[in-house]
């Protein structure tokens, strides 16, 4: 493994920033803190440039090299989850009840690094964009930054971005080319039924009988609808009803999420849905209401840029570490929207932690931080050498 120099001698600084992000984590579009940190390291490197505020808390740095009209962005995002953390680690978050359950404080000093390299440097022929997001999860970031004219302030012909894999395998970069992450909605069921007394539920039309039977009907969506050779997802995850012992509730709440690689599988799922909730209103005599939108689009990985990206890596981990035939993953990413927008890649990077993603108990091993920083460095500098 061959990290960059500048970043490699920087290791200690980027663990640092790590460590420090980690005891501070903060929900979309509250990253001010997390903003404040990286717009200061960029002015500290000498980036050019440094945007702050866009979609709320959103940064964008901007380092030119050699004279050229070429544009290539890079991506990090920097929100964390609403999760206890349970890693008994000495620079555990400080925050009750949010942790970097996901990486992004990772992710977001790996951008850091690659800006220190390119700003010191300035070996490319073009400018580097680099696009630090809030809000990755669930609630719109990426959306959020490019209706707040991202990509029209700053244009990119090009764009990538990384996510760490907690798969045991340090330095290891995998790419699945094309269709590479599922599309996803989430879903918001409202049951108003009718309540009573618990000891009279002949007076009732109880909503919480009615959500439980909606429940396993929403699973035939999957069984006897989508067909078998298809990929889709629909798990209900919350349930909400009901607040004493003796009280038949007046209404019940069902919440979840689909994730999808076609278009029409989802529509499919989504008019299935419709169609059941609309059904049971009827049988029961109440009235169901069914919110259900678009949280995630399907993130396409360009192809030759796929390429492109396993070939920096390479001069990085070597050959032996480089995977382009990665499986494609039923997680989401709204690193899609901007791919929606400007074509580029996402690569997966592995690191020696083994607990999954959104856990409690998550480890980033922070080893993997100059490697991730000098990937995204050495894309730039191949996309943009002269």
């Amino acid at each position: 493994m061959s990290n960059l120099p500048i970043i490699e001698a920087a290791k200690d600084e980027l663990t640092a920033i790590f460590k420090d992000l980690h005891q501070h984590p903060e929900i979309g579009f509250t990253e001010h803190r997390t903003a404040g940190v990286v717009a200061e390291k960029l002015k500290e490197y000498g980036v050019d440039e440094v945007h702050t505020g866009i979609a709320g808390t959103g940064v964008v740095g901007i380092i030119k090299g050699n004279e050229g009209s070429r544009r290539v962005g890079l991506r990090a995002d920097m929100d964390a989850l609403p999760i206890d953390e349970l890693t008994n680690l000495n620079y555990s978050s400080k925050t009750p009840g949010v942790m970097h359950a996901c990486g992004h404080d990772g992710h977001t000093t790996m951008l850091l690094g690659a800006a220190k390299h390119l700003a010191e440097t300035r070996d490319f022929t073009g400018t580097a964009v680099l696009i630090f997001q809030p809000a990755e999860e669930g609630l719109g970031g990426a959306r959020g930054m490019i209706s707040d004219g991202l990509f029209e302030r700053f244009p990119c012909d090009e764009i990538y971005g990384m996510h760490n894999t907690p798969n045991g395998r340090p330095g290891t970069v995998g790419i699945c080319k094309g269709t590479a992450m599922a599309g996803a909605s989430f879903f918001d069921i409202t049951i108003q039924g009718k309540g009573s007394h618990a000891a009279m539920p002949h007076q009732s039309r109880d909503p919480l009988v009615i959500a439980s039977d909606l429940v396993g009907s929403i699973q035939t969506v999957l069984s006897r609808n989508v067909a078998p050779l298809e990929t889709c997802v629909l798990s209900v995850t919350q349930i909400h009803s009901g607040s004493a012992y003796n009280i038949v509730p007046d209404t019940a709440t069902l919440a979840g999420t689909i994730r999808y690689f076609k278009q029409e599988v989802f529509d499919l799922a989504d008019s299935r849905m419709r169609e059941l909730c609309s059904g049971f209103a009827t049988a029961y005599g109440v009235e169901i209401t069914l919110d259900n939108r678009n949280t995630f689009d399907v993130l396409v990985n360009d192809e030759k840029l796929s390429e492109a990206y396993l070939e920096a890596a390479e001069d990085i981990v070597g050959k032996e570490n480089i995977s382009g035939t990665q499986e494609p993953a039923t997680g989401s990413e709204d690193f899609a929207d901007m791919l929606n927008v400007v074509p580029g890649a996402y690569c997966r990077i592995g690191h020696s932690g083994t607990t999954g993603l959104h856990n409690p108990s998550f480890f980033l091993d922070p080893n993997v931080l100059p490697v991730g920083a000098s990937v995204m460095a050495r894309i730039v500098e191949r996309r943009l050498s002269a």
